[in-house]
């Protein structure tokens, strides 16, 4: 199956910084994003019910961005990025979000993150 880059855009009234420890903080990460995660050096392991999957941290620039490598991947070229930037017109916070899916997945991935972020946006008080 061919494999297909998506990115996502979602506007937050969390400022950068609170947006960041978000995306790297164990405890807040797994209010959102996972039901468990251990970090050891630049290698996240994040768990979900009883799949586990390793990630490597390959680009860190606090409150601007992450990239991971998914350690199973068949392409090493793909990640999963998490931008984070400000409108420069509202000021509100930008959180772009770059994944890698199945061709005939994309509605359902797009939708899996959708549901995400609305729960990061709860967590956040965005």
């Amino acid at each position: 199956m061919e494999r297909v880059k998506i990115t996502l855009e979602f506007l937050f009234r969390a400022s950068p910084t609170i947006l960041y420890q978000f995306l790297t903080t164990p405890s807040c990460l797994i209010r959102w994003f996972c039901d468990k995660v251990d970090i050891q050096g630049d290698t996240y392991v994040f768990g979900w019910d009883k799949y586990t999957q390793l990630a490597e941290l390959v680009d860190d620039i606090e409150e601007e961005r992450l990239r991971f490598r998914w350690e199973d991947a068949e392409d090493p070229a793909e990640y999963l990025e998490f931008r984070i930037s400000r409108s420069p017109v509202t000021d509100e916070t930008i959180l772009e979000i770059i994944d890698f899916c199945d061709a005939d997945e994309v509605d359902d991935q797009k939708q899996l993150w959708k549901t995400q972020i609305e729960q990061l946006r709860k967590e956040t008080g965005s």
